[in-house]
């Protein structure tokens, strides 16, 4: 039996019909259909003529999962932290380092609080005094922080949901990021895709594994893992979106970090200012910023497409515009997650850069987009053996719910094509 992979997006719900061996069968897409988003999954279902297929979704639909982060202090735990709940899929909307400041964090809506602080048998106290200002929060709570403290901090969190699970920073320069990513994960799956207002009923969060980008993650760490040579570089994917743009890499062999907080192998960041509609201006203002352009032309343009979200190119002007602006985003993005990440890539930087998103899948001018990137003087090194191909049948997200689903196989399949084309 054929499986279908979803994903939910606040626009778009795109499908993709996949065998059991991984041979992708068919693609298709519809407008994300709110508050119903069944409707749009049954069209999807209808047109890839996929129904009794068994459906594995994702869902970033309603904002995506809304994290809050709250550590010791800002530049280690909550550091830890921070990244962690970035490689779990979620929009950290707070981070805060030291006794937390309640009414903040109140407004920054989180649907989810990692609560983190302090090594393993080290200092108690902050952690303690935040579960104490957290009770009472009305929000459910990942417990993630020094496990001798863990008790007393389930004391003072009575009442509230909270799912204790390993450390995320067990020693200094000691990251372990998958217990509470699994722990977000449950969380994200059982109290907060019911608290969207997606769907009525209780079918639309059974058939949902996870959150998009985590879905998305994972399909760059299949990609990643048949590379797994020093040889073959690290893999870095940039997905830009129409309110945001992130970039993902995974590396298999690289030097060990030289920074407090150790990075994981698999990473993701999340930039919520650069994007092709909502945040086109950000774009613009950060190009200027980092000097990539001399002057504020295609600010008019950025507004008009923040104005109207639904806009699309109508002749080759505005399209070369949107490959422009697509362009700018994807090196500032890739700059910034490389300064996340310290510029380590491996002694090779990257192998293989994918390029994801509506606006490359449609672009007919990629060569000026590779040529940004490869010229910039930033990225120049890490990007020097690169290839660079597109994800036009968008197959990373279905690829990370078919591993998730214990379908590793057909998720290697599934990612070869972007190795292989």
């Amino acid at each position: 039996m054929p499986l279908l992979c979803v994903d939910v997006g606040s626009t778009w719900t795109k499908g993709a019909l996949v065998s059991p061996g991984g041979e992708l069968l068919g693609t298709a897409q519809h407008k994300t259909t709110l508050p119903e988003v069944l409707d749009g999954i049954d069209a999807v279902v209808a047109a890839l003529g996929a129904a009794g297929a068994e459906v594995l979704a994702c869902s970033s639909a309603g904002g995506g999962l809304r994290l809050a982060v709250v550590g010791q202090e800002r530049l280690v735990s909550a550091e830890a932290g921070y990244r962690v709940a970035l490689s779990a899929g979620a929009r950290v909307v707070h981070v805060s380092g030291g006794p937390v400041d309640v009414t903040r964090l109140r407004d920054s809506r989180p649907d989810l609080v990692l609560l983190v602080g302090g090594t393993d048998g080290g200092d108690q106290r902050t952690l303690l005094r935040n579960a104490g200002a957290l009770a009472g929060i009305g929000v459910p709570i990942v417990l993630a922080g020094n496990v001798d403290g863990r008790d007393e901090a389930l004391s003072l969190l009575a009442g509230e949901t909270v799912v204790p699970t390993a450390n995320v920073l067990p020693d200094v320069g000691e990251l372990d990021p998958e217990p509470a990513r699994a722990a977000i994960r449950a969380l994200f799956l059982r109290h907060v895709i019911g608290g969207k207002g997606l769907s009525a009923g209780s079918r639309f969060r059974s058939l949902v594994r996870t959150v998009t980008p985590d879905a998305v993650l994972t399909g760059v760490s299949r990609l990643a893992h048949p590379r797994a040579t020093e040889d073959a570089g690290a893999v870095l994917v940039v997905d830009v979106g129409g309110a945001t743009t992130d970039v993902y890499s995974a590396v298999s062999t690289a030097a060990k970090s030289k920074t407090t907080v150790a990075l994981p192998a698999d990473r993701r960041t999340v930039e919520g200012d650069i994007g092709m509609r909502w945040s086109a201006p950000g774009i613009v203002a950060e190009a200027l910023a980092e000097r990539l352009v001399s002057n504020d032309s295609l600010l008019a343009a950025a507004e008009q497409r923040a104005a109207d979200v639904e806009f699309l190119p109508a002749n080759a002007e505005e399209a070369a515009i949107d490959t422009r602006l697509a362009a700018l985003a994807a090196v500032l993005a890739v700059r910034r997650h490389l300064r996340l990440v310290s510029g380590n890539l491996g002694p090779r930087g990257a192998g293989l850069l994918v390029l994801s998103g509506g606006v490359f899948r449609h672009s007919s001018a990629l060569a000026e987009v590779e040529d940004a990137l490869r010229t910039d003087p930033v990225l120049r090194p890490v990007l020097r053996a690169a290839r660079i191909t597109v994800d036009r049948d968008y197959v990373l997200a279905p690829a990370g719910l078919l591993s998730g689903a214990g379908h590793d196989a057909a998720a290697d399949r599934l990612v070869r094509r972007l190795c292989d084309g």
